[in-house]
């Protein structure tokens, strides 16, 4: 129970706190972090659909709104079978008309919203990566100040117990495979 106690500490004040080792550690059920931002009154919308792993519509304000998520990239749709699992398994977290909450951090080069997208206490974004389905966006993270220890610490927990993507011996990032296939 410590250790869960000093993550949220972490977490809801942003910084390592005293008596925590320098060490972030997920809790088993890592996607369900309550962490300050899922506590604040944080705008909300509809899921309309869901595009890939990281990418979702969503209806805020009687807008369609297209939602990159932040700090984490998810396999295309084409890196078979990882791309289309985690386009389910986002189905599966943000189902359609259901209702989730967002904290903006940037608007990209296409327009998209990024953000941390939530769903009650659940950072949807972190529980991608605690699973496996999605690795931290490195080049990106200071987009997410609040959890991107956290972040790292789950990738490098579902990287350890070959979850899902990690799940094979050589993977070919996100990144990557966007720049070769172009």
């Amino acid at each position: 129970m410590k250790v869960w106690q000093c993550l949220s500490l972490a977490v809801g004040l942003g910084a390592i706190a005293s008596g925590c080792s320098g060490t972030v550690a997920i809790p088993q059920d890592q996607g369900s972090i309550t962490d300050s931002m899922a506590s604040q009154n944080l705008p909300t919308a509809t899921v309309v659909s869901v595009g890939d792993g990281d990418t979702l519509r969503m209806n805020y304000q009687g807008q369609n709104v297209t939602v990159r998520f932040a700090c984490i990239d998810a396999p295309e749709t084409s890196q078979t079978p990882w791309g289309p699992a985690a386009t389910e398994r986002l189905r599966q977290l943000a189902p359609q008309g259901s209702t989730i909450q967002f904290r903006q951090a940037d608007t990209d080069q296409y327009g998209r919203m990024v953000a941390e997208v939530y769903a009650g206490s659940q950072n949807i974004n972190l529980k991608l990566v605690s699973e496996g389905h999605a690795a931290v966006y490195t080049q990106f993270l200071s987009s997410c100040p609040d959890t991107d220890d956290v972040l790292l610490a789950a990738e490098t927990q579902a990287q350890q117990q070959q979850l899902n993507f990690w799940n094979q011996s050589n993977p070919v990032m996100p990144w990557d495979y966007r720049r070769n296939n172009r």
